[in-house]
């Protein structure tokens, strides 16, 4: 069971419970990755909320890694999550809480109609 007090998430991908976690390691993964100096440079951008597809996809792909997994971005680009893309956007942003802070997970996505 994921200890959110420790940063973990729990999150379903491809129909399998996993844990995932932003460790030091991982976050030093996620600064190379995006070019960001320290933390602090890192929490900024993550906070302007305008993440691609592979930086969602990076970010996971760093949870994952962070609590034990072995995974590739591209081993992420082709899982599947509940709810789609949006699915995926509320796995990074309640992961980007627990590790930046934020005790309570954010509202899951609303789908919309068309």
């Amino acid at each position: 069971m994921p200890n959110r007090r420790r940063g973990e998430i729990s999150a379903v991908l491809d129909g399998a419970p996993r844990v995932l976690v932003l460790t030091l390691g991982a976050l030093a993964e996620l600064e190379a990755a995006f070019g960001a100096d320290d933390l602090m440079a890192l929490a900024e951008r993550f906070g302007r909320g305008r993440l691609s597809a592979r930086d969602a996809a990076r970010i996971i792909a760093a949870g994952l890694n962070g609590a034990g997994a072995d995974v590739t971005v591209e081993d992420v680009e082709r899982m599947r999550a509940d709810g789609g893309a949006a699915g995926f956007a509320h796995i990074v942003a309640d992961l980007l809480a627990a590790t930046f802070g934020g005790e309570e997970p954010p509202s899951p996505p609303v789908p919309q109609r068309a």
